[in-house]
């Protein structure tokens, strides 16, 4: 369904653009990170920008769930729900939201750098919101004081900004701004295209992007955030970004590290560590810790403020570094990073000592019913609830659970491709050989799961399991929550929904009827097996009446029945 550009930039405008960024950062994560060569050549950007940036999406989408969950409180009363222009956050609630999640979740330099440029926005946009009395939206010329305010406060928070980084291309980008009439359109690619600008020209401005031919990495993910921001107000996504600046060849891992060991930035006879943390403090205690760390090491980054602070450094004496830490306040959510040999977790204690399993497999799933099924097979599961798709810390966190050598995540959803992508860069960082096979319906995990052999060779077992996936068609029957366009023309909220392969292909209001209505379209390609997950909601008799169509209407087709749980979706059909 296409999606309806924003006019102002309110609270809804500020969830689209999340929602945007993310997806395209994690389209283009693998490329950022493959041209990361300063101010340390570790091949991160991509993913750091990413995960900083999910973590703010997270935050705006948990601000707007609890004024839904108020409004749908309101509707099992009796009252109408969904058409109360207070029934969703101000746009203060919602850049405010943003900002601090990407604070806390900030990852890396230039996650770092990215949190600030959103916590400097959200200060001139929810402050001219609140300030002129319309705290709905902000309009043109508050976007663009926001993007110029963004711009002024990451170069603040840096102890020596460079130019030829992403500092210089968000400098650019509210230059450009500057005369920009207009609505939010307008000034959005304004900034769009002076940051593209900008970003062809870092190379000339720092002799180790020259040397290893590429354009600075946090540069390039701003562009695709700025991008995004375009896409929001206007609709239509800008042009590649790949064509708005002379083309590069990304280099591999060990000729990034070779074309980065230059005397330009942090690389070899640099500093061997890269400490973060928050911190909670006041601003007095800040300011000397920036002195104490600036003499201790260089990528100096502190952002944040009213107290709390996400603090990146790299050094050489870590310990040195959190001390400091300690000394201004309360450090937490402390990650030392040994450039070259992965985490060192300082809050988790010694590594565990059992042994590890040779291969075992993640998989995301929709309900608790599944969630079993899954364990039963020996998968280690990360629930998906309702409305709350995990993130990729999440994901992470189930691969160091399943602690094996090898591991085969599955993410049974198309939308959680970008996350588990993430999620398995993270892991490989760590020294875990993942393979991502892209499932995009537990039912399509189930099969996978069926051809698992951890006998296998590694390769082997993740083709076959690719390809038992592959082979399976996947379709869910659901209800709608609002009126909207589909494939299968208009429907209205409460209308039954029946969806092959992602998209609707049927609606109705009989569960059953749409049902066999899907089950009949999936058939006529052809099958041998029909697995039937079944929701909490549904009764027994849609999958009785399933079976007997089967059994009178396919001969030789067998059929598979469980029950899913809470799963989101009435029914889950899958045809291998």
């Amino acid at each position: 369904m296409a999606q309806v550009p924003q006019t102002f930039f309110d609270a809804l405008a500020v969830r689209t653009w999340c929602g945007h960024a993310l997806r395209a950062l994690g389209r283009a994560r693998a490329e950022i990170d493959a041209i990361n060569v300063y101010p340390v050549a570790d091949g991160d950007t991509g993913t750091n920008l990413y995960l900083t940036l999910e973590s703010g999406a997270v935050a705006v989408e948990a601000v707007f769930s609890g004024y839904e969950a108020f409004d749908g409180s309101r509707a099992f009363d009796g009252s109408e729900a969904g058409t109360d222009e207070t029934a969703r956050p101000s746009l203060a609630e919602a850049v405010r939201a943003m900002a601090h999640g990407s604070l806390i979740g900030a990852r890396g330099n230039s996650g770092t750098i990215l949190a600030q440029l959103l916590r400097g926005m959200a200060q001139v946009l929810a402050a001219d919101s609140e300030t002129s009395g319309d705290v709905t939206h902000a309009d043109g010329p508050g976007l663009r004081l926001a993007l110029r305010h963004a711009a002024d406060s990451a170069r603040q928070a840096v102890a020596h900004p460079v130019e030829g980084t992403v500092l210089s291309v968000a400098s650019a980008a509210a230059d450009a701004v500057e005369g920009a009439e207009g609505d939010c359109g307008a000034v959005a690619r304004a900034a769009y295209e002076g940051a593209c600008a900008a970003l062809a020209a870092t190379p000339g401005q720092l002799a180790v992007l020259e040397r290893a031919g590429v354009v600075d990495a946090g540069g390039r993910g701003l562009v695709v955030v700025l991008a995004a921001l375009v896409e929001t107000f206007t609709g239509q996504a800008p042009g590649p970004v790949q064509e708005t600046y002379a083309r590069v060849e990304p280099l591999s891992g060990s000729a990034a590290a070779a074309e980065g060991c230059g005397d330009d930035g942090a690389q070899a006879g640099g500093p061997a560590f890269e400490v973060i943390y928050l911190l909670e403090a006041d601003d007095d205690a800040v300011a000397r810790l920036r002195r104490r760390l600036d003499a201790l090491g260089d990528s100096l980054v502190v952002v944040g403020g009213d107290g709390l602070w996400n603090v990146h450094v790299h050094v050489d004496d870590a310990g040195a570094a959190v001390e400091a830490g300690v000394e201004a306040g309360r450090p937490y959510r402390i990650r030392i990073t040994h450039f070259g040999l992965g985490d060192v977790h300082t809050q988790g204690g010694e590594r565990p000592v059992r042994e590890r399993a040779q291969r075992a497999v993640v998989a995301v799933v929709p309900g608790e019913g599944l969630a079993g099924l899954y364990a039963e097979a020996d998968a280690t599961t990360v629930l998906a609830r309702p409305g709350e798709p995990p993130v990729s810390g999440e994901l992470v966190a189930a691969v160091r659970r399943a602690h094996a050598r090898e591991v085969v995540l599955l993410p049974n959803d198309a939308d959680l491709r970008d996350t588990a992508a993430a999620a398995a860069e993270q892991a490989r960082a760590e020294g875990i050989r993942v393979a991502l096979i892209p499932t995009r319906s537990a039912v399509q995990g189930i099969a996978a799961l069926a051809v698992h052999e951890p006998e296998r060779r590694f390769d082997e077992d993740v083709v076959a399991m690719t390809s038992a996936a592959g082979a399976t068609r996947y379709a869910e029957v659901t209800v709608a929550e609002r009126e909207s366009w589909t494939m299968a023309g208009i429907c209205q909220a409460g209308d039954v929904l029946g969806l092959i392969e992602g998209d609707v292909a049927v609606i109705g209001s009989d569960v059953t009827a749409i049902a066999e209505t899907v089950l009949d379209r999936m058939l006529q390609a052809g099958g041998e097996l029909v697995t039937i997950v079944l929701g909490d909601e549904t009764p027994d008799s849609v999958a009785d009446r399933l079976e007997a169509r089967v059994r009178e209407s396919y001969l030789a087709v067998d059929t598979v029945v469980y029950r899913g749980g809470r799963q989101g979706a009435l029914l889950l059909i899958g045809v291998e």
